[in-house]
């Protein structure tokens, strides 16, 4: 019986799949020409505790030419920190905007509230352990089964900008 078990769990956890990189693209550009479109007031939004993640603009400088980089970031709010998941869209590779705040992590990020400077500093430990637990990401993904939340729990690495 627990062979079973086992064969239909491997199987399921092969079945989760991310989404297609080209349409993970796609969905990223509407998100910024809507948010430039707007002139900002449509594509941040705040987080709603346990349900949600809310979505901020974070700018940071390029490692290698030093010029100005913005992206898009879900994250939630800790005790006054903005946390996020430092994921590129599914992809095994760091985000190029998670490696700029590396080298450089004072920076600044605009929420639905306006503008905020930050320093970001990857979470470990019992920290990544904490902010797991709270994260809207956790919710979703145990809502889903514990073959999908295991998927996700291998992909992110946590940042704190505070």
């Amino acid at each position: 019986m627990t062979r079973g078990l086992e064969s239909s769990t491997a199987a399921s956890l092969k079945a989760v799949r991310p989404p297609p990189r080209v349409l993970v693209r796609a969905f990223w550009s509407l998100h910024r020409s809507i948010y430039r479109v707007s002139r900002g007031s449509l594509g941040l939004w705040r987080p709603k505790e346990g349900k949600r993640f809310g979505v901020m603009l974070v700018e940071s400088r390029g490692r290698h030419t030093g010029r100005e980089r913005r992206t898009m970031a879900g994250y939630f709010e800790d005790d006054g920190n903005l946390i996020t998941i430092a994921m590129n869209g599914w992809a095994a590779a760091e985000p190029a905007w998670w490696l700029n705040l590396q080298t450089a992590p004072d920076t600044r990020v605009r929420t639905a509230d306006g503008f905020r400077e930050v320093r970001a500093h990857p979470a470990t430990g019992s920290e990544r352990e904490r902010l797991w637990g709270r994260s809207p990401q956790q919710w979703w993904c145990s809502s889903r089964g514990p073959v999908f939340q295991q998927w996700v729990e291998t992909v992110p690495t946590w940042g704190v900008v505070n």
